[in-house]
């Protein structure tokens, strides 16, 4: 698939009938942005198997490490060329990674899947309505945030309120993610931003997973597991993520985040064996029209602009 580069014109450079580049165009992010989520939620759920022997910080220790060197290794980025605010990009998009990983897995430590994913998406949520210019964007935000709530049970009362706390953290850092994902993505070419960062995050985890897990995390079992929740959790996902924002409006990103809880869902019942109840079928049912609803009004938009 073949990613304009950010530094030229958006327009397409070839000379195809038109309605096939537009609709590739229209789409192709949209596709990027649901593969990364169900890679990336079926790799918590392998997170959550993996806790009991590393804990929650040796688990994004390793994923992030693991990350780093995969991406490091594919990428080979450039080091020379970058001016002090491409640095500082990538340092601060780093760090917002690590945050969110540690707050989320902390959450995961003390609450299930579904309901973490859940309070998790509020930040992207609340991104989207507060950079959204478009009333239409708010409307299938509403229809998002009520399925949100309503997988949560209609509220989190029965829930540890620190696990709570972490995963509302951790969504906090998703929406600051999203916009420094995009910066990332305009300022270096392909992946190359995004392999510097999650050298930074794993740098700056580091010591939190020694100082939990210490020697545990070289046990090869766990070395191996922890390898598989890098690929499914960092490096599919937020390659894919950082390729769809070069294309794709951060507003109407956000939105699609809104499915993340139906495929935590999911992946929970198929991977952790949490049965799906029908408040939970019905919250998956008013994610999925926000969610398409979002990439209607993108469709729409870009067809109006060609």
């Amino acid at each position: 698939m073949s990613i304009p580069s950010t530094s030229t014109p958006t327009t397409s450079p070839v000379t195809t009938p038109a309605t096939a580049p537009r609709r590739i165009g229209s789409l192709g992010p949209v596709g990027l942005v649901l593969a990364g989520g169900i890679s990336v939620q079926f790799g918590g759920a392998l997170a959550v198997t993996l806790m009991p022997q590393v804990g929650a910080l040796g688990v994004v220790t390793l994923r992030l490490l693991v990350a780093a060197i995969v991406l490091l290794a594919v990428c080979r980025p450039s080091l020379r060329g970058h001016s002090r605010a491409d640095w500082g990009t990538v340092v601060v998009f780093g760090i917002t990674m690590a945050a969110m990983n540690g707050l989320f897995y902390q959450s995961l430590a003390r609450i299930p899947l579904g309901p973490a994913v859940t309070l998790e998406v509020l930040g992207p949520l609340a991104l989207s309505v507060l950079t959204s210019r478009r009333a239409l964007n708010a409307v299938w935000a509403g229809f998002a945030l009520a399925g949100v709530f309503l997988l949560g049970g209609g509220g989190f009362s029965s829930l540890d309120p620190i696990g709570v706390a972490f995963a509302l953290g951790a969504g906090a850092m998703w929406a600051t993610y999203i916009i420094f994902s995009a910066r990332t993505g305009r300022r270096f070419p392909q992946a190359d931003g995004l392999a510097l960062a999650m050298v930074v995050a794993a740098v700056a985890f580091l010591p939190l997973g020694i100082v939990e897990s210490g020697t545990k995390l070289l046990n090869p079992t766990t070395i191996a597991l922890g390898s598989a929740v890098a690929i499914l959790s960092s490096v599919l996902p937020y390659t894919l993520e950082l390729l769809a924002l070069r294309r794709l409006p951060a507003s109407t990103f956000a939105i699609l985040m809104s499915l993340e809880p139906a495929v935590a869902a999911t992946a929970g019942f198929l991977i952790l064996h949490q049965a799906l109840s029908l408040p939970e079928t019905l919250a998956i049912g008013l994610v999925i029209v926000a969610s398409m609803g979002a990439v209607r009004t993108q469709v729409g938009r870009r067809k109006v602009n060609a």
